[in-house]
């Protein structure tokens, strides 16, 4: 499973998401992340949108096995529900 956060520097919502990845990497064999820093790889919200194939307000933008989870928050709900985040 590779998950691919799109985040921006100063953002704790980027910051939440990217420990919630680092967390599952431990704890999991089969899940690794790439956080992008949308600012240093020029990368705009509206590059973003055509990705998602909707408007993009909010950042971090979550994708999992190139599918589109969300933010922050639904990735972490995704998480807890498909891949044991804090479980034991």
């Amino acid at each position: 499973m590779f998950t691919v956060i799109f985040g921006r520097p100063g953002c704790p919502f980027c910051v939440r998401a990217k420990q919630i990845a680092e967390k599952l990497t431990e704890d999991r064999d089969d899940f690794e992340f790439r956080y992008i820093d949308m600012h240093e790889e020029g990368i705009s919200k509206a590059d973003l949108e055509k990705t998602v194939g909707a408007p993009v307000q909010t950042v971090p933008q979550i994708f999992i096995d190139e599918k589109h989870i969300g933010g922050c928050t639904e990735f972490e709900a995704y998480a807890r529900e498909n891949l044991d985040l804090y479980a034991a």
